[in-house]
């Protein structure tokens, strides 16, 4: 597919080097009828949910889930070993082979970090494409989540501004011969008040004041609005200044898209009927009288539903060397769940011999999520996991210099140093032995850059194996593609042959905070937890409300086991703090702020958008990575 080129040129560049395969061809290749695709130009398709019914019979495929050590903020080549590792076992062993990845937000594209297409010649293609719009799934995202936060603030003023009688008529107003009829998204609400009748001039006074207050408390308001860019200014604001709202106003705020609970939704879903449920559940605070706030009782679940109808369908890519991809969904890991849906691994695991998805961040985060979230409402169990590791990021936990993106490595990070090397290697151990908690085995890769040295290389790889790696292999497929990775998918393969025994961390049954604490002591290594004043009340709230058999999603720095960045290596001797717990029942799950959490990023002074620009003169998208 590629002709490779020494020294590697920009990920822009490779990627446009390529030439790919019509997209009917990749799909034709994987097993995919013209009829399950919804074409979007020669390279991109969105397949028909309608796939899985065709296709029930056939056995389920090996399931791989990459995850990677306690990244540096430059990250450590998680995306690129995922591809790197599945054009091994299709283009190199002649697997039939799947990659299932997130679509990335554009804020840390356009921001620091830039795309998530993989790099150097292991990259999703299109990679402009991938890497901005794609199909649109995250603004279709956005509109839902918006929907709602305008349906919540137009309610409130409605029931503060009319009576009973006025409000009900518009709700339900009269057609031409003066009959009234209920919204078919108005039953779930009389359901749950308990009335039974489907004509609403039969509601006595009584019942139309019930089905027309809300009442929801503006203190107790959890939804906000989103968007797809960093906009530090936008993270808290006040609404309704407007001279019509006039009285009416309120501290909210922005989000980042896809730390959104619809994005968290598109990834656990199973199916539409599945999908339109979830979006009714969410709550979105709660009314003056302590009871939840749902997307149903505002009415607007359905509409939410038919603006998400085409995002719950995967997008078909391909890799440099024509291996199939879906990208599909986007959840933030620190905020939400961090892994791709469960609708692209269902289908991909009916097609292929190997799925190989990704976490997000490193394993305390994305892969605890995967297996006790995402493995536990999709019902699949996964084979083996493979564990990034960098002889960069090692050095930086065992105390090396401050790692800065946009900065030059310290010498420290360019020059052989064991010493500081091995000092650091405590931090990966911790991560192999959390993914063999859960009974999966474990294959580290070694992800090489041009500094490393046998010596740093062979150092990590016996750390590797004595914390209980079934093999620890050095993967070179950022500059050989495939080939650079034959090792590590020969390991896989072998480790996918292993018998395992998987099991969920913690039991749905117990206390919210017997669950919170196994994971801050089993997984992060700390004393116990704090929680504060708030989390407290929150845990009393959704004790009442019920929702304290769901899982949770612990939302934390990526940059540290412990909730604090500036804690490297394996942090001993500490306390979690518990800031707030927030609950996203549509999604299914609770969410416990660990220390200071951001869910709109910021801008840097140095974004890289400065780089990104059209050739007027080819029309190619340049300085994107």
């Amino acid at each position: 597919m590629i002709k490779r080129r020494y020294p590697v040129p920009s990920d822009i560049d490779v990627a446009q080097e390529a030439e790919l395969k019509p997209i009917l061809q990749v799909a034709e290749e994987v097993g995919l009828l013209a009829e399950d695709l919804e074409l979007h130009g020669n390279f991109i398709a969105k397949v028909k949910l309608e796939v899985l019914n065709r296709l029930q019979d056939r056995p389920n495929g090996k399931y791989v889930d990459v995850t990677a050590i306690t990244p540096t903020p430059l990250g450590e080549g998680k995306t690129t070993t995922t591809v790197g590792l599945s054009q091994a076992l299709g283009a190199v062993l002649g697997k039939k082979v799947f990659t299932v990845i997130r679509q990335p937000s554009q804020g840390p594209t356009f921001g620091i970090k830039g795309g998530a297409a993989g790099g150097g010649y292991s990259q999703v293609v299109p990679m402009e494409d991938f890497n901005l719009h794609l199909t649109g799934d995250i603004h279709a995202v956005t509109a839902a989540n918006n929907l709602l936060a305008a349906a919540i603030d137009a309610r409130m003023l409605h029931e503060a501004t009319m009576s009973d009688e006025k409000l009900f008529e518009a709700l339900c107003p009269a057609d031409k011969k003066g009959q009234r009829k209920f919204a078919p998204s108005m039953f779930k609400r009389l359901e749950k008040l308990g009335i039974n009748k489907t004509n609403p001039d039969d509601l006595t006074p009584e019942e139309r004041r019930k089905f027309v207050r809300l009442d929801i408390d503006p203190d107790l308001i959890t939804w906000r609005r989103v968007m797809d860019t960093n906009d530090r200014f936008l993270r808290e604001i006040t609404v309704g200044q407007g001279p019509e709202e006039k009285g009416r106003e309120r501290r909210t705020g922005f989000d980042i898209a896809v730390a959104s609970e619809v994005m968290a939704i598109l990834a656990l879903t199973s199916d539409l009927a599945d999908m339109r449920r979830r979006l009714g559940n969410i709550v979105i605070g709660s009314s003056r009288s302590g009871e939840p706030v749902t997307a149903e009782d505002l009415g607007v679940a359905g509409a939410m539903a038919v603006l998400m109808r085409d995002a719950i369908k995967p997008n078909l890519m391909q890799t440099l060397e024509g291996t199939p991809v879906f990208v599909h969904a986007g959840p933030f890991a620190n905020i939400a769940h961090g892994n791709s849906s469960i609708i692209a691994d269902r289908i991909a695991l009916k097609l292929a011999d190997y799925v190989v998805t990704e976490s997000g961040f490193g394993a305390d985060i994305g892969m605890e999520k995967f297996f006790d979230i995402k493995c536990r409402y999709s019902g699949l169990v996964p084979n083996a996991v493979v564990l990034v590791a960098t002889v960069r990021a090692l050095k930086m936990h065992g105390g090396g210099p401050k790692v800065v993106a946009g900065k030059p490595l310290a010498s420290e990070y360019t020059d052989e140093n064991l010493e500081l090397l091995e000092a650091g290697l405590g931090n990966m151990q911790v991560h192999i032995q959390n993914a063999l908690r859960f009974g999966i085995p474990v294959v580290v890769a070694v992800n090489s850059f041009a500094t490393d040295t046998p010596a740093e290389v062979e150092l990590v790889r016996q750390a590797a194996l004595e914390a209980g790696a079934e093999d620890a292999v050095v993967a070179r497929h950022w500059m050989e593609g495939g080939d650079g990775a034959k090792a590590l998918g020969e390991a896989v393969i072998a480790a996918c042959e292993k018998p395992s025994n998987f099991q969920f961390l913690y039991d749905l049954n117990l206390s919210i905070k017997e669950k919170i604490e196994i994971i801050c002591t089993q997984i992060y290594g700390a004393d116990g937890v704090d929680f504060s004043p708030e989390a407290e009340k929150k845990i009393e709230l959704y004790n009442r409300q019920g929702f304290n058999k769901l899982p949770m999603c612990m939302a934390k720095t990526h940059l540290s086991l412990s909730h604090d960045q500036a804690l490297k290596g394996v942090p001993k001797g500490y306390r979690i703090p518990i800031r707030d717990i927030r609950a996203s029942v549509g999604a299914g799950f609770l969410y416990p702020l660990l220390g200071t959490m951001r869910t709109m990023p910021g801008l840097p002074a140095r974004p890289v958008f400065y780089d990104v620009d059209l050739d007027l003169e080819t029309n190619r998208v340049v300085g994107l990575f």
